[in-house]
């Protein structure tokens, strides 16, 4: 293997992950716009948007040497463009099939990620898939199917073959900018890309573009040739093969001669046009692709930096040092617009997370036999990137779950008065200092009849015992509990809805269920921000310290008499402004070994639509809360959900204000001070 061929290799290997993550990026993208087109299947613009991202995987996977890719997705942009130029009309049937074929190269993408090579079966499989995309084409007239080369010399452009009897030479003229190689702009992967239009001839570099040894910089690009390339591919074609140097290159494309024409109709040098949807943007500099854990790698310094920070600010209260509390005061406030401007940057919206599920809702409905529209409300609202990564598991068990147990079938539906197509609604909003998200289906709702006979099957329940309608619905949370009559490919399998609240649980999350027969089921998350730092309250019950999550604190009832009626669960009642306010005392409710003070103070605060009040001793303020996990021992803790280092070096547990908000109004908690479940 030559020097050169080494080099080209290793680049290749180097660019890969960015060809990976914008292959991904464009199949996502790919799928979307395919949803969109079978409402509105006449719509150009999707449809060139359509062509366009298989185009652009095409067309970076024949730069980075994959050829499968290639040859596969060739088979989907010919019947897109001939979906395009109207030719054949796009039908529920195309759909699923671009749908099909869409799943096939993410997996070609996989599977080059991966450096593995494709299974006999899954080729087995594509092969059907490539007859019947060019079947779909029949009697279109389908071009040739392109072929991918690896870097060349220049030399071998002799002898590659000659196109087709009818094809013209074209002469091509390309100018790189100095810049170029700094872009990462690769000049003779562009030129073995062009290979693949048709026969490259008469390579002539321009020697007068290069300067001389004392003036010469290796990093900058001093490339200028023209060529000759007999094809068959339009105009648009061949400036298509330079889409990716964009502004690096100043291209001239002469047409070929023909016999009926006097003189040469030149083009005059032209900036190519990138096929990507954004080509020519001016906001395509405002965006940086940064790795996911290097941000994270920020993120933790930056919470190591919150508590470094607090440590530092009560050494100098206790200084006593005016000059010195004042400048630690200023380092604490720019320690916070630092704080508050890098979580932003792991914000992003959820709408990407359930825009995937329109693919997931059309598929069930079509194996269930059932009509279905999916909508979404709420797609603009932003949640932890982290966060969405991983609710994106337990949001495909409840809305399977939903399309298969809740929703009837249209003759099911008419019988019962209802429009024939079911709806299914994934709903997002900001409430409290925390996200909530719904998953409405207006089906036919929980038969708590058939939970709780099978709970009394299972003695879940003891026989006869009817709980309240809560306490029902709240059975199929149990681990193993379904009530399907078969196993099927969505469910019977008896896992699910428990592993779908332990899963938000660990998110220091909560899981609810409600649900009225004939009309529907709500089931709502609720999840904090982020999973990293937050704006919290400290308070201190003796020798303890807890925080509270800022957002969910209405008020404080400062300085009264202690509260004495308190039972054995920690539960009581204050009055404020002439309503009754549940309160839970922490001091009971966790058994902490210290002395009841003769004063205390109500902190009130919000857990979705419910207010309860939490009897502490001593309000410490507002304080920067770097979230860390709980140990082993204490992850059954309940109304706690993680744990913070304070400046002294002491722990401070930090609340679960839903979780907690239950142990101050449930009946079902064990007697004795104990939450642990």
């Amino acid at each position: 293997m030559s020097n050169q061929q080494q080099s080209d290799d290793e680049l290749v290997n180097a660019l890969l992950p960015a060809f990976i993550d914008e292959a991904n990026a464009q199949c996502d993208e790919l799928e979307s716009l395919l949803l969109q087109l079978e409402t509105t299947p006449d719509d150009r613009g999707l449809l060139d948007a359509l062509f366009r991202c298989a185009h652009t995987i095409k067309g970076s996977g024949g730069m980075f040497g994959q050829a499968g890719i290639v040859r596969f997705t060739h088979h989907v942009e010919t019947l897109l463009d001939r979906l395009r130029e109207g030719h054949l009309a796009l039908t529920p049937r195309l759909i699923t099939l671009l749908l099909q074929s869409n799943d096939v190269m993410r997996e070609l993408v996989r599977l080059a990620r991966d450096a593995q090579d494709e299974s006999p079966e899954a080729a087995g499989a594509r092969e059907k898939l490539v007859v019947q995309l060019k079947q779909a084409t029949a009697g279109t007239g389908e071009p040739a199917e392109p072929v991918v080369v690896r870097p060349v010399d220049a030399a071998s452009t002799a002898s590659a073959p000659v196109p087709a009897i009818d094809a013209g030479v074209w002469q091509v003229a390309v100018r790189f900018g100095v810049d170029a190689f700094r872009h990462g702009i690769d000049p003779l992967t562009l030129l073995n890309y062009v290979r693949n239009l048709g026969a490259v001839s008469g390579m002539c570099c321009e020697a007068r573009t290069v300067p001389g040894l004392d003036a010469f910089d290796p990093e900058s690009c001093y490339l200028s040739f023209a060529f000759g390339l007999c094809t068959t591919a339009t105009r648009h074609e061949i400036e298509r093969a330079f889409q990716f140097a964009r502004e690096d290159c100043t291209l001239c494309i002469t047409e070929p001669t023909r016999p009926a024409e006097t003189g040469e109709a030149a083009q005059k040098p032209q900036r190519p046009r990138s096929a990507g949807p954004a080509a020519g943007s001016s906001d395509d500099s405002s965006f940086i692709r940064v790795h996911a854990d290097r941000l994270d790698e920020v993120i933790n310094l930056l919470g190591e930096l919150v508590i470094a920070g607090a440590g530092a600010s009560m050494l100098a209260r206790n200084t006593g040092q005016r000059s010195l509390v004042e400048a630690n005061q200023q380092v604490t406030r720019l320690i916070e617009g630092i704080r508050n401007s890098t979580l932003k940057l792991r914000m992003v919206p959820i709408g990407e997370t359930f825009a995937r599920f329109r693919r997931v809702v059309r598929d069930t409905a079509t194996d269930l036999g059932k009509d279905v529209a999916l909508e979404i409300i709420g797609g603009e609202t932003e949640l932890d990137k982290a966060m969405v990564d991983r609710v994106a598991d337990p949001l495909m068990h409840l809305v399977r779950n939903a399309m298969d147990h809740g929703l009837e079938t249209a003759e099911e539906r008419l019988a019962s008065g209802k429009p024939a197509q079911g709806t299914l609604t994934l709903n997002a909003c900001h409430e409290s200092g925390s996200i909530l998200i719904r998953i409405l289906d207006d089906g036919r709702g929980i038969q708590r009849d058939k939970v709780l006979r099978r709970a009394w099957d299972r003695r879940l329940v003891e026989p006869g015992v009817v709980p309240p309608d809560e306490a029902i619905l709240d059975l199929i949370f149990a681990p193993g509990f379904s009530t399907a009559e078969q196993v099927t490919n969505l469910s019977g399998r008896g896992v699910g809805m428990d592993v779908v609240r332990s899963n938000v649980q660990a998110m220091r999350g909560s899981v609810s269920i409600q649900s009225a027969p004939g009309q529907g089921t709500c089931i709502e998350i609720r999840l904090p921000l982020t999973l990293a730092i937050i704006d919290g309250f400290l308070v201190g019950v003796g020798a303890s310290k807890f925080i509270f999550p800022l957002d969910a604190v209405v008020e404080v009832i400062a300085s009264r008499a202690t509260v004495t009626t308190v039972d054995a669960r920690g539960r009581c009642c204050v009055e404020l402004r002439g309503q009754v306010l549940p309160v839970v005392d922490l001091r009971t409710l966790y058994a902490l070994d210290s002395p009841q003070p003769e004063r205390s103070s109500v902190v009130v605060v919000r857990a979705g639509t419910r207010r309860y009040g939490v009897l502490v001793d001593a309000l410490l303020g507002q304080h920067q809360t770097v979230i860390k996990p709980l140990g082993l021992m204490l992850r059954s803790l309940r109304g706690v959900s993680g744990s913070s280092i304070l400046g002294t070096g002491e722990v401070a547990l930090i609340f679960d204000v839903g979780s907690l908000g239950q142990l101050a109004a449930t009946s079902r908690v064990g007697p004795g001070p104990s939450p642990l479940a």
